[in-house]
C-alpha cells in the first residue's frame, strides 16, 4: 500500500528521508538519529536490501521505519522506495555516514523556496581516505562526459545526496538495478531541464568497520554503459551521427588509394578493398538514416516523459513558510 504523509496544514511541507542500506549496522544508527535531529519533522524510511547483519535492529532502534526490497542493487531499491512513499519532498541518502546531515536543511530549504525538483549535494572532502582509489579520477572522467553532452549544469553526477520534488520522483523511470542510478538521476533531470541546484557539502571516510558495497572495475563499467546507452537513447542524432562520421572516415581512409589507382590507370586492381570502402559508406548511410528516425522517436519520448512530468504538482505550488522556518531554526541550532 502506498503511503503518503499528510501535511497538518498548507505551510507545513510533508518530507521523508530516504535511506537504501544493505549490511550498514555500524552507520545506519547514526544516520537515521543525525536526520531526525536535523530534520525532526521528517519521516525516516530505511529500505533494507537483503542484509545479514543487524542493519534492521539498529535501524529501528533509531526510530525509522524499516521495510525490506528483495532484488539486490540499489537502483532496484529505489525503484522500490519511489513507487512505494508519496510526499512533497525526498531526501536520499546512503547508509554509510558519509554524508553531511547538517546539509540537508540547506537543500530543503533551497529546493522548497525556488521550487527545485532536484537539488544535488556535490561532494567536497579533505581526507584522503574517504574516496576509494580510482573513484576521484573515474567521477571525473563520467561527469566530464555527461556534461558535454545533456548540460553543465551539475557538477557531481555520482553523488548519493539529493533532495527531489515529488514531481521528479513520480516521472523517474528507474531503470538501473545498481549504483548508476546516481547517473540515471542527474541525466533525468538535465534532459526534461528541470529546474535543479546544487549546494557542496562535506563528505566523510567511512567509520571504522564499515565496508563500502561499490566495486570499482565492475560498476565503474555498468556506468560508463549506462552513459552511452542514455546518450543513445536520448541523444540517437548525435550518436548515430558520430558513428556514421566514423565509418565515413574509414570508407574515406580504404577508397582514396583505390581512387587514386582508377584516375592514373583506369583500372580498380584492389577489388577487396573498393568493396570494403563501399560497404564502410554504406554502413555510414545507414547510420545517419538511423540517428534521423530515432531522434523523431526520441522526441514523442520526450514529449511524454514531459507530460508526465508535468502531471505532478509544481514544487512552487507548496507554501512552505513555517516549515522553512523550523528548517532554518534546526540548522542555525
Amino acid at each position: 500500500m502506498t503511503d503518503f504523509i499528510s501535511r497538518k496544514n498548507k505551510n507545513t511541507l510533508s518530507v521523508v528521508v530516504l535511506i537504501p542500506c544493505y549490511n550498514e549496522e555500524t552507520t545506519v544508527f547514526r544516520v537515521v538519529s543525525d536526520f531526525r535531529k536535523y530534520l525532526p519533522d521528517a519521516v525516516v524510511y530505511v529500505y533494507d536490501n537483503n542484509s545479514t547483519d543487524n542493519t534492521v535492529r539498529r535501524a529501528l532502534d533509531a526510530g525509522a521505519i524499516v521495510r525490506r526490497e528483495s532484488m539486490p542493487g540499489k537502483g532496484n531499491v529505489v525503484r522500490r522506495m519511489f513507487a512505494d512513499i508519496d510526499a512533497d519532498f525526498y531526501i536520499l541518502v546512503d547508509g554509510d555516514a558519509t554524508y553531511d546531515a547538517a546539509a540537508a536543511p540547506e537543500m530543503l530549504a533551497l529546493a522548497s523556496s525556488n521550487g527545485l525538483d532536484m537539488v544535488n549535494g556535490a561532494r567536497v572532502s579533505t581526507a584522503t581516505t574517504a574516496y576509494r582509489p580510482g573513484h576521484v579520477l573515474g567521477n571525473k572522467i563520467f561527469t566530464l562526459l555527461v556534461r558535454s553532452v545533456f548540460g553543465k549544469r551539475i557538477s557531481d553526477i555520482l553523488s548519493g545526496y539529493r533532495v527531489f520534488s515529488r514531481r521528479f520522483v513520480k516521472s523517474f523511470p528507474a531503470l538501473s538495478s545498481g549504483f548508476e542510478t546516481e547517473t540515471e538521476f542527474s541525466i533525468h533531470a538535465l534532459d526534461l531541464r528541470m529546474p535543479i541546484g546544487e549546494i557542496r557539502t562535506r563528505y566523510f571516510e567511512r567509520p571504522t568497520g564499515s565496508q563500502s558495497k561499490l566495486n570499482t572495475w565492475k560498476d565503474g563499467f555498468r556506468i560508463m554503459a549506462l552513459i552511452f546507452n542514455l546518450i543513445k537513447l536520448e541523444r540517437p542524432l548525435v550518436f548515430f551521427s558520430t558513428v556514421a562520421v566514423v565509418l565515413l572516415c574509414l570508407s574515406l581512409m580504404a577508397g582514396m588509394p583505390v581512387i587514386i589507382g582508377w584516375l592514373h590507370t583506369g583500372l580498380v586492381p584492389r577489388l577487396p578493398t573498393a568493396l570494403l570502402a563501399t560497404g564502410f559508406i554504406i554502413l555510414s548511410a545507414l547510420s545517419f538514416t538511423c540517428g534521423l528516425i530515432l531522434d523523431v522517436v526520441y522526441l514523442a519520448r520526450t514529449e511524454a516523459k514531459r507530460l508526465a512530468y508535468l502531471a505532478q504538482p509544481s514544487p512552487t505550488s507548496y507554501d512552505a513558510t513555517c516549515s522553512l522556518a523550523a528548517v532554518e531554526l534546526v540548522a542555525s541550532n
